[in-house]
């Protein structure tokens, strides 16, 4: 990995106390530590079929935002030659040298390993094992051995994304069962669609780093198709959740008709790929994405409620 030279008086003693701690709660990304518990908390009460055991609750929020920070962070650390290129990355603090690489896999190290001990202490032993399986698959299957080798990467690499609702679902029933599985499998479907449309907008930033990011190594139109034939899989496995879970009424609806509106994005950029357009707007398609999530696992946590 290339060494990315800091600034002079950067560095993590180089600035104040509050600027640092700012910056090192930056390289956890808690952007993305929010969308993963927008998952994992709806998870919870579905397999609670109503509110949790409140201690239980408490250790799948805190230990699985400390285990999504510090995958985060060894991702941050790892990646900081390529996010210092990146127009969209390059102000991140290990990249720029605010925060250093030893004090970034301290934190790192630190945040995993209280995850793990939280969950194995206040939850139990499963769901403390899939915490350190989606903090190895994170930071070493994708930022590590994917993500600059693959096209693919960020399918294969989504499923850490999807594990929020396997620990979470563990952590309240002790077991696992096809319900997490089509959790599971809806973030999984859903990664690729979410994540291609941002990589198209910034192509010239993902070439310039040398990561083959799929709309990278092939055209818009190609990147579009699969962003649909994604979209639709997405859409029919959050659909057989309503058999396997069962599901009621509010989250059947809600399936549907957020589905529907996904589907029509979807083939709407693939619409404008296929005319030629210079501008296909991919962002319109990545911002819907996120609502259609949170909006989804939101109905999935109404749900049980209104059927019992």
């Amino acid at each position: 990995m290339a060494q990315v030279e800091q600034r002079p008086g950067s560095g993590d003693l180089a600035r104040g106390p509050w600027r640092a701690v700012r910056d090192y709660v930056a390289i956890t990304k808690p952007r993305i530590i929010e969308l993963l518990l927008v998952t994992a908390i709806p998870s919870m009460i579905l397999a609670a079929r109503g509110w949790p055991e409140p201690v239980t609750a408490v250790a799948v929020i805190v230990g699985g935002m400390l285990a999504a920070g510090g995958a985060n962070a060894y991702n941050s650390v790892y990646d900081r030659d390529i996010d210092a290129v990146m127009a969209r990355t390059h102000a991140r603090p290990v990249a720029t040298g605010a925060v250093s690489p030893r004090g970034g896999l301290i934190l790192a190290t630190l945040l995993s390993v209280a995850s793990v001990a939280i969950l194995a202490v206040f939850a139990n032993a499963l769901a403390a094992a899939l915490a350190i399986v989606a903090i190895a698959f994170y930071a070493v299957g994708y930022t590590m051995l994917l993500k600059r080798r693959t096209s693919q990467n960020i399918v294969w690499g989504g499923a850490a994304g999807c594990m929020p609702v396997l620990i979470a679902w563990a952590a309240v029933t002790g077991t696992l069962s096809w319900t997490p599985v089509i959790l599971f499998l809806i973030v999984f479907w859903w990664t690729p669609p979410h994540y291609w449309p941002l990589s198209l907008r910034y192509r010239e930033d993902y070439a310039a780093a040398g990561v083959p990011m799929l709309p990278v190594v092939t055209d818009t139109r190609s990147v579009t198709r699969s962003i649909v034939v994604y979209s639709w899989i997405m859409v029919l496995t959050s659909l057989a959740l309503i058999p396997v879970a069962p599901m009621g009424a509010v989250y059947t609806v809600a399936a549907v008709v957020l589905g529907a509106v996904f589907l029509v994005e979807a083939h709407l950029l693939r619409l404008r790929a296929l005319s030629g357009a210079p501008d296909v707007r991919p962002m319109r398609l990545f911002h819907w994405s996120i609502t259609y999530l949170a909006l989804l696992f939101l109905a999935v946590a109404i749900d049980p409620f209104i059927v019992s």
